[in-house]
């Protein structure tokens, strides 16, 4: 933390500790990238490097353990049942070998035959029962697998939109940024606000401004690539995260995500009401080796500012903000 100049706050401290443990190779891998390309830690990456390793995995911590129990349960409860059937198995097979002994002691043959008959019902109860119970804990295990999977789901989206969170969002940018340093693959974003929103909502309500807000969602969602992350940012803004593609790449696919919701006619569903063009402002920027995210998504941010500010409904990317205050 001295050699690299980071403030020896609680939270560096826990962060750094960790690193120094290798107890996360996302972590660990992360940091030595960043020392790798001379990336300076101030207070901006120190607090990202935390909220995305460390502050976030106290709710997880919380899921895992509930989960874990429900899991060691189900299994005591299948040992359990492993049990019972041995002993099950070794007390027929004793009792087997006793009506075996009775048959060599010229013991009555009817007799006999009805003891195997007994013995052979019981042990087809007791396998019978055993099945059933089986099937009732593999039901559990497969209620839990659903639970947690629709738990981890519901803690990634967006309620409204359906669009991935923001924690999904940099689940994803931090692998994609990794990656693009370790492999030198470009790396790009897109920041979508939608113009006039809140007159918008003002004169239609929030409902159909919702109702707006779902299908510009909808519409960035079909017409980014697949291995491309749509999400909700924020408010009326949505974000996409283009791994492998640079500066102008990402700007043709802003262009098309522009170009098709102008295009498109909204109605109110309600009454069918033809509502007014509904029009985005996009601002594109590419990654800088080492960057956090913030720095990336704030270049974004002034390439919408000036795309509103020239009269929205356009893209712009940050090498037009950057000539403009060459300009200037």
């Amino acid at each position: 933390m001295a050699k690299q100049r980071v403030p020896p706050t609680p939270n560096n401290f826990h962060l750094w500790f960790k690193y120094s443990l290798g107890a996360s190779s996302d972590l660990k891998r992360t940091i030595d990238i960043l020392i790798s390309n001379k990336r300076k830690f101030d207070a901006a990456t120190n607090q990202d490097l935390f909220a995305t390793y460390i502050g976030s995995q106290g709710t997880e911590a919380v899921v895992v353990h509930e989960v874990s129990q429900q899991l060691h349960g189900v299994v005591d409860s299948a040992k359990q049942f492993l049990t019972t059937a041995i002993d099950d198995n070794r007390t027929q097979m004793q009792a087997i070998g006793d009506v075996a002994g009775q048959a060599k002691t010229g013991f009555d043959s009817k007799v006999l035959i009805e003891n195997l008959v007994s013995e052979l019902a019981r042990a087809t109860a007791r396998a019978v029962n055993l099945e059933a119970n089986f099937k009732e804990k593999s039901r559990e295990l497969d209620a839990i697998r659903e639970s947690l999977s629709k738990s981890e789901e519901r803690a990634r989206t967006d309620t409204l939109t359906g669009l991935p969170n923001r924690r999904a969002l940099e689940e994803f940018f931090r692998v994609a940024q990794i990656t693009a340093m370790e492999k030198d693959e470009p790396l790009s974003v897109l920041l979508i606000d939608i113009d006039h929103f809140k007159k918008f909502n003002d004169n239609f309500g929030h409902g159909v401004g919702d109702q707006v807000l779902r299908l510009v969602a909808k519409s960035l969602r079909d017409l980014v690539r697949g291995d491309d992350l749509p999400a909700r940012y924020g408010g009326e803004e949505l974000i996409a995260v283009l791994p492998c593609a640079d500066l102008a790449t990402c700007q043709g696919i802003a262009e098309r995500i522009r170009r098709t919701i102008a295009e498109c006619q909204f109605t109110r569903r309600s009454t069918g009401e033809v509502l007014p063009q509904i029009t985005v402002s996009i601002g594109v920027g590419q990654f800088r080796l080492g960057e956090a995210m913030a720095d990336l998504i704030d270049r974004c941010d002034r390439a919408l500012y000036m795309a509103k500010k020239i009269g929205r409904n356009r893209v712009v990317t940050e090498v037009e903000v950057e000539r403009k205050q060459l300009a200037s």
